[in-house]
């Protein structure tokens, strides 16, 4: 019975995470693509990628599997989704416009999470299992789908974030560093820890902020609602 129970609530937990991280991860790739139209670049809207439905920006693995996966396991849950077409020189001072396009994302997170923080500090005395699981779980996966999102490694939104602080040859060398982003997260963020359990990169960078961040949020949201 009591593996029953403990299957039980991990379903119940990875089914509770599994919307708010699809709506997470809606949000972040549909502000990305507002903020390139408002600066210029009509691609995303043309492609119909500013839509808030799901069906146009879920990637099966990444946006459903993966974080499912990391729920059950209790690992930091993060995921992504089909990234917005932008189209950087469309938009008015391309590299600084695209800084403010990548930067949209994750402030769009943050502020899904203080939402999230105030909704969990006004009803959590009233809420059932599935629901209170469903309120934290937006909670936590905006906070750490931002602070993923803020890494400076490309091709997380934190390398075009910093673009614009390089110039010259720098600024070059950044550009062809992009191309090889993906192998290097795969290299340093999973292989690596996975190999040498004492390097893990992700607990002592993302867990220590994604704790204060969460922590301060309550803390707010309880001041705001008087609970």
């Amino acid at each position: 019975m009591g593996v029953m129970d403990n299957i039980t609530n991990y379903l119940i937990q990875a089914a509770a995470i599994f919307g708010p991280m699809v709506i997470a991860i809606t949000f972040h790739e549909v502000a990305h693509g507002r903020v390139a139209l408002m600066l210029g670049d009509h691609t995303a809207k043309n492609l119909g990628r500013l839509s808030l439905n799901p069906i146009q920006h879920v990637d099966p693995f990444g946006t459903i599997i993966l974080p499912l996966m990391l729920a059950l396991v209790g690992a930091p849950v993060f995921g992504w989704a089909k990234p917005v077409p932008v189209v950087r020189e469309r938009l008015r001072s391309p590299i600084v416009g695209m800084a403010l396009v990548a930067a949209a994302g994750p402030a769009i997170n943050l502020l899904l999470a203080l939402l999230s923080a105030i909704l969990f500090a006004y009803f959590a005395p009233q809420i059932g299992s599935f629901a209170y699981y469903a309120i934290a779980g937006s909670l936590l996966v905006n906070i750490f789908l931002a602070l993923f999102n803020l890494l400076p490694i490309p091709p997380f939104d934190g390398s075009r974030i910093v673009r614009p602080l390089l110039s010259g040859s720098w600024g070059e060398r950044w550009d062809r560093f992009d191309r090889a982003g993906l192998g290097i997260i795969l290299i340093f963020l999973v292989l690596i820890p996975w190999a040498v359990p004492a390097f893990d990169p992700l607990r002592w960078i993302i867990l220590p902020a994604a704790n204060w961040i969460t922590q301060t949020m309550l803390h707010l949201a309880t001041i705001l609602t008087g609970r």
